[in-house]
């Protein structure tokens, strides 16, 4: 099992800057990708970035790209999003996913994690 705890989330002015975190505990040799999701109120949940624990290409979504980067510290167990020049769509709860097995590159823009975290919220005001 694998344990997600997310942090960072608050309220911010459109232009501004976010870094949320997300620590993983428990079987972390098991993890294969990380990921951040995000849930607006009446609206899906939708992938924003990815990354592979051990290296490789990382992916966004194209509604942050350019804007949002996802970085991992692996001493730390720690998967981090930052979140630059927010817009006040960008508001949401922000989730933590990982995979703990091995998933196509076309596969890792589903919601189809084995873990999540109890999520984040970010609020942008306009």
């Amino acid at each position: 099992q694998v344990q997600l705890v997310e942090s960072g989330g608050g309220l911010e002015q459109a232009g501004g800057s976010l870094r949320l975190s997300c620590a993983a505990s428990g079987r972390t040799s098991s993890i294969y990708v990380m990921g951040w999701f995000r849930q607006a109120p009446g609206k899906e949940r939708e992938f924003v970035a990815c990354t592979p624990w051990r290296g490789g290409n990382t992916y966004y979504a194209d509604s942050v790209k350019g804007r949002f980067a996802i970085s991992r510290d692996n001493a730390k167990n720690t998967v981090y999003l930052q979140l630059n020049s927010l817009k006040p769509e960008d508001t949401a709860v922000y989730y933590c996913a990982a995979h703990d097995r091995y998933r196509s590159p076309g596969e890792l823009m589903s919601p189809a994690y084995e873990y999540w975290g109890q999520g984040t919220q970010v609020t942008v005001s306009s």
